[in-house]
């Protein structure tokens, strides 16, 4: 039934992510959102390594993400000749995405910290409901 786990997946980062910006049952929300982050890993970003965006160099690149490099280099040469790539790049860079697991282990990292952390004080809903039922 994927469409039952795509639905469960869109509700709770929709639903987490509003809860997560209020502060509300933050250390609750972090629960759904790290397993979702873990299926993520595992089931979609696992076989492309680590890296989320493809580099040609360093500890963690493959011979996916260097020819990736060679293909973005070949991309950006097209543009320049055929395109107005300095429009396009006066805000930033073109890059390749090579859909790794670094970012969705980040965002788990940061759910783990707010799972033991909490919402923090004054800013989140946790705090003011906390405080109103302890005096």
């Amino acid at each position: 039934m994927p469409w039952l786990m795509a639905f469960l997946a869109t509700a709770t980062e929709l639903v987490g992510a509003f809860l997560l910006a209020v502060g509300f049952a933050t250390r609750w929300i972090s629960i759904p959102l790290m397993v979702t982050m873990l299926v993520a890993m595992f089931t979609a970003h696992w076989h492309n390594g680590w890296l989320a965006i493809a580099t040609g160099s360093g500890i963690f690149a493959t011979e996916r993400t260097i020819e990736a490099v060679e293909r973005l280099d070949r991309a950006k040469g097209l543009l320049r000749e055929h395109g107005n790539y300095s429009w396009l790049t006066e805000n930033g860079g073109f890059v390749v995405l090579n859909n790794g697991i670094e970012f969705a282990a980040t965002y788990f990292i940061m759910l783990l910290a707010l799972f033991f952390l909490g919402g923090g004080r004054y800013v989140s809903a946790d705090y003011w409901i906390a405080r109103k039922f302890r005096g």
